[in-house]
């Protein structure tokens, strides 16, 4: 059973939110990796410009210090956007981590574009799994000697909720490797809700979608990578996904991406459960979040993570005047909040399968830390 350690949002003066994150990690038994002059990976989301859900540079600066006195050599790093977007080159990418609080003054480490200036630098880790051969990752990720990842806990439209499986497995992928987990799931127009605004054809970054004789949205899948943009653009719900097998799909091939990341290799996990927004953090908004602030939870466990936290998002009441519609504050108590909102989605898919390749458990014993 592995454990999984948690602290909640309770804080007084004298014992801030970043002193009982440090304290966290410890009692996690962060302090058991070896540092001296290991090439660190932190692995974070650093929010796409416009959307304010994502994780506070403030925390990230504190592990960054606390990782200093262990003469680690940390950076922090992310792979390029699929979609077209602020983050999908390296110079736009750094750029757009700056303004969100990611910089030199704020985090005293380098920030890292994992694959590269145009998202074509990529290692190939051999896995020899059901889904992919090999798992293409970022080169400044896969070269890293210690992998650390910050997850900000969230809904996601198409992996159910995005925690530390899709933060390392679908983050740390290079563009090729996003498309290989995308291409399962190629969206499709419902002509009847398109109202012909072009959006979808301004934003597909491949070229696959133009307004057809009767100025409605089409697709040329010879060209769809599957990678949803048009989804995330659409007003309208004209751009559907395809609701079969293929989110379980992309959740295995997540699985098997993250299991790559961390192979053979020390690696430790953070999650943030707080602003638990209903959908990604690659979106240039964020919709309010459907439960109030939870905690911080650690682990070397990234799938008994992963499922700590989803249970405690399921236990808790959720917040009033939220995508679930609540009438008041506290409803939904025991109620699995991401399949309410996605319901076509099967998170526990991707971390059933994660435990069946090796990369955690699904047992685990929650340890709070005061």
């Amino acid at each position: 059973m592995s454990k999984v350690y948690f602290t909640d949002m309770r804080a007084k003066p004298g014992r801030s939110l970043l002193d009982k994150l440090e304290l966290l990690i410890k009692r996690a038994g962060i302090e058991t990796i070896d540092f001296k002059d290991q090439f660190t990976a932190i692995k974070i989301h650093f929010g796409e410009p416009g959307n304010l859900a994502y994780i506070r540079a403030n925390y990230a600066a504190r592990l960054v210090q606390f990782l200093l006195t262990k003469q680690a050599k940390p950076f922090l790093t992310d792979s390029n956007t699929l979609y077209l977007g602020r983050r999908s080159n390296a110079l736009d990418h750094i750029q757009s981590a700056f303004e969100n609080g990611f910089n030199p003054i704020a985090v005293p480490c380098p920030v890292i574009i994992a694959d590269g200036l145009k998202a074509i630098d990529f290692k190939e880790i051999p896995l020899n799994l059901k889904y992919c051969k090999t798992a293409k990752i970022g080169s400044a990720i896969a070269e890293a000697d210690i992998i650390v990842s910050m997850s900000h806990f969230k809904g996601h439209e198409q992996a159910g909720f995005g925690g530390a499986l899709k933060n390392l497995g679908m983050g740390a992928a290079s563009r090729q490797g996003k498309l290989e987990l995308h291409s399962s799931s190629q969206p499709v127009i419902d002509v009847a809700e398109c109202t012909s605004c072009g959006q979808c054809v301004k934003y597909c970054a491949s070229k696959a979608i133009r307004l057809n004789a009767e100025k409605k949205a089409e697709i040329d899948y010879k060209k769809c990578v599957g990678c949803g943009q048009c989804v995330a653009v659409c007003q309208f719900d004209a751009a559907q996904p395809v609701w079969d097998d293929s989110t379980d799909v992309m959740n295995y091939k997540i699985a098997e991406y993250a299991l790559a990341v961390v192979k053979d290799k020390p690696h430790f996990h953070i999650s943030f459960i707080m602003d638990v927004s209903p959908n990604c953090d690659c979106w240039a908004c964020n919709d309010a979040a459907i439960v109030p602030n939870i905690g911080i939870a650690a682990s070397f466990d990234p799938v008994a993570l992963d499922k700590a936290c989803a249970d405690l998002v399921t236990n808790a009441g959720a917040s009033f005047n939220t995508v679930l519609n609540t009438k008041q504050a506290g409803e939904l108590q025991n109620m699995d909040k991401f399949t309410l909102i996605h319901p076509n989605t099967d998170w526990l898919a991707g971390l059933n399968y994660g435990e069946e390749i090796g990369l955690g458990s699904l047992d685990y014993e929650l340890v709070k830390v005061a």
